[in-house]
């Protein structure tokens, strides 16, 4: 075992050297690559760094000798049935990244309860001895349409960096219950958790509140039944959990078929009992450069809403990447 020295890749660039090392050696606690990290074993280009250092194309990483582990075993082949399922959901790939529109009520994660979510499915989409997509982001259970994946953990990292830092532009469509006044504008409505786990809701808040957190949205009404029913385009600004669901509610406007918020308001008799809620549109910096804009099309029962409505979404456009 002797000391050795790696170069950073290009798809590496912002990735957190504890994660590069996960990456890399999976057998390496997080524990172990902090204290190394302390005693100055690791090192990046000669220097001292933390954990939490991130990485750049071309830098140098110190490794330590490691110790000999065995390998784990070989994967199973993927299910078929489930490939071609997860395949079925994808509405653009490259060799960076991958878009799905997700399906209402299959979670994007798991939890209590959860036996069934997009980050356990997508293993079958993990080439030939190459890395398991992640998720970049996540939509409710309830919320159809687009969810982004990464190829690698460098690519993850780009794009978890673009939506921090807002370049991600989100547009969803949801049918409401009543019609806005005014018919467009922002809600500027902070939010709080109460309680906890599954059963936790999110609650508008006073501003100025312990708990509070500052929460905006964008609305604009495309098209109406009357005042009986609206279909929005919605713009989340902040990034808070229900955030567009609570905030449809706040403008006394509750987004059909809602489980959660909204009460009997959001359940008038001849409609599904499905939130009717799709993330639409989502437009980001491709990390190979230039934007890429992808569009879902909308789910079976909100079309059969929007027909029964009147309402007419149009054709879905194709993937569209501007350099």
């Amino acid at each position: 075992m002797t000391v050795q020295n790696r170069i950073i890749t290009e798809d590496e660039t912002d990735l957190r050297l504890d994660r590069w090392f996960r990456r890399h050696y999976p057998h390496i606690t997080q524990g172990a690559v902090q204290k190394l990290c302390r005693k100055g074993q690791i090192r990046v280009d000669g220097g001292r760094v933390q954990a939490n250092h991130r990485l750049i194309a071309g830098q140098k990483v110190r490794i330590p000798p490691m110790p000999n582990v065995e390998q784990p075993a070989p994967l199973p082949p993927p299910d078929p049935a489930l490939l071609k399922r997860v395949e079925s959901m994808i509405l653009y790939q490259d060799d960076q990244l991958i878009v799905l529109n997700k399906p209402s009520g299959l979670a994007t994660q798991g939890g209590p309860g959860i036996t069934e979510h997009v980050d356990q499915m997508i293993e079958v989409l993990r080439p030939k001895g190459g890395d398991r997509p992640r998720l970049v982001h996540r939509l409710d259970r309830d919320t159809s349409g687009v969810l982004l994946l990464a190829r690698t953990p460098g690519v993850a990292a780009k794009l978890a960096s673009s939506f921090r830092t807002r370049d991600v532009e989100k547009t969803y469509w949801a049918i409401v219950v009543g019609r806005p006044n005014p018919s467009e504008g922002i809600i500027d409505q902070p939010l709080a958790k109460v309680g906890a786990g599954g059963a936790a809701l999110i609650v508008p808040a006073q501003r100025g509140d312990e708990d509070a957190m500052s929460a905006k949205s964008s609305y604009e009404i495309i098209d109406s039944a009357g005042r009986k029913f609206s279909w929005l385009k919605l713009s989340p600004l902040t990034g808070r959990t229900h955030q567009l669901r609570v905030h449809c509610e706040s403008l006394k406007t509750p987004i059909l078929g809602d489980p959660r918020y909204g009460g009997k308001a959001a359940h008038p008799d001849g409609f599904i009992n499905k939130l009717h809620l799709h993330a639409r549109q989502l437009e980001f910096p491709h990390p190979a450069g230039g934007t890429l804009c992808v569009t879902a099309p909308l789910s079976q029962h909100m079309m059969d809403s929007f027909k029964a409505l009147g309402f007419v979404a149009g054709a879905t456009e194709r993937p569209k990447r501007k350099r």
